[in-house]
């Protein structure tokens, strides 16, 4: 039964490991100078013209009208060459994308390994999927690291293991904005042991909220510092927080946690005994063991309070002025916070915060855009 629990909970709260080089700020600017030029040629006609008023004024509008005509031009031809360079940076992306075959080993119901999948199909990165069997893990043998996911990225001869999910995630946005090669980028999130509040040892990552990027290219991604810092905040508290009520509201209930094994059986890589044995036996152990999951993170008595708050407290941060904490698309904050609750849709927890809470419409808005593969660029 103790197995049992520890994989199930491990499928839900597959813990994942904690950003470094990020330049200011520069803007690029449409030259207003020279259109300026023009304005102040057309109000400053010679002097052969001042002495004639009807000359004068026919000089004058025919001045204004050239200047207007300059203008519209100068601004057109900058605002086409914008454009064809936004297209270029597409192109450039796209081939990068491309160059790229990965392969991610995962648990389907782990919140983790879902924040993963949420990146990967925003940005329209093709990818395979290897579902681990959670009490075996024989799909991953080949790694040291032992917990899920698990990133595969195989780029010509070179292959390169990424283990965290907001290291894989942080490493490919990298890789896609700045071109840099994959091997030296993952060299900036360096694993290092730690041990935790219960005495355990723990691999965790430095830098793992930060994209490696110069400053013209931190510029073009977050426009300005704070967006950047927004970002990064919201990615660590979807990591240290709001998985923690998870599994508490899922098994919150002997019904609700029957309703949740069944889900993880259907969804993982269960043999037809040890499915069975999930089922019902799982379930009895994690109900049992939420209570204590519960005391761990100070939750309250109804836990589904805790999950409410939190809701609650995104949409606040996200706010009413725009559609996603990005902007007019989903940031990387934005996916975390959507991978993590995505695991609980078709549960009685999912449906109630839906109700509850004010996030349903950001949520919509955030998996029509991963629907629709919402673009890069």
């Amino acid at each position: 039964m103790a197995q049992v629990a520890r994989v199930a909970r491990t499928l839900w709260l597959c813990r994942c490991a904690p950003a470094w080089r990020l330049g200011g700020c520069s803007q690029s600017q449409v030259p207003v100078q020279r259109r300026a030029g023009f304005w102040g040629a057309a109000r400053s006609p010679g002097p052969a013209a001042a002495g004639r008023p009807g000359s004068r004024r026919l000089l004058g509008a025919a001045a204004l009208a050239l200047g207007g005509a300059l203008g519209l031009y100068h601004t057109a031809r900058w605002h086409l060459r914008a454009q064809n360079l936004h297209a270029e940076r597409s192109a450039a992306q796209l081939s990068l994308s491309s160059r790229l075959q990965l392969t991610l080993y995962q648990y389907k119901t782990c919140p983790f390994c879902s924040k993963v999948r949420a990146f990967l199909d925003f940005h329209a990165l093709p990818y395979q999927v290897v579902e681990v069997n959670p009490v075996r893990r024989a799909e991953i043998k080949f790694s040291s690291y032992r917990k899920v996911p698990i990133l595969v990225a195989q780029e010509g001869e070179s292959s390169q293991q990424l283990n965290d999910s907001s290291v894989i995630i942080s490493a490919l946005q990298t890789y896609l904005l700045s071109g840099q090669p994959l091997d030296e980028i993952i060299t900036y999130y360096p694993p290092m042991k730690a041990v935790n509040d219960r005495g355990k040892e723990v691999t965790e990552y430095c830098n793992k909220y930060w994209l490696m990027l110069d400053e013209k290219e931190a510029q073009r991604a977050y426009g300005g510092k704070e967006a950047r810092t927004e970002e990064m905040k919201w990615r660590q508290w979807a990591d240290d927080w709001l998985v923690h009520p998870i599994s508490p509201n899922v098994y919150r209930t002997p019904a609700e946690a029957l309703a949740s094994f069944d889900y993880i059986v259907h969804e993982g890589k269960f043999g037809a005994v040890e499915g069975a044995v999930a089922k019902y036996v799982g379930a009895a152990a994690m109900y049992l063991i939420s209570k204590r999951l519960k005391s761990r993170h100070h939750l309250r008595e109804d836990v589904r309070e805790d999950l409410y708050e939190a809701a609650n407290k995104w949409v606040a941060a996200v706010g009413k002025d725009r559609p996603f904490m990005g902007g007019q698309k989903p940031n990387l904050a934005d996916l975390a916070v959507y991978g993590v609750l995505r695991v609980m849709e078709g549960l009685e927890a999912f449906e109630d915060l839906m109700r509850h809470t004010r996030i349903q419409p950001w949520y919509l808005r955030v998996e029509k855009a991963i629907a629709e593969g919402a673009l890069l660029h």
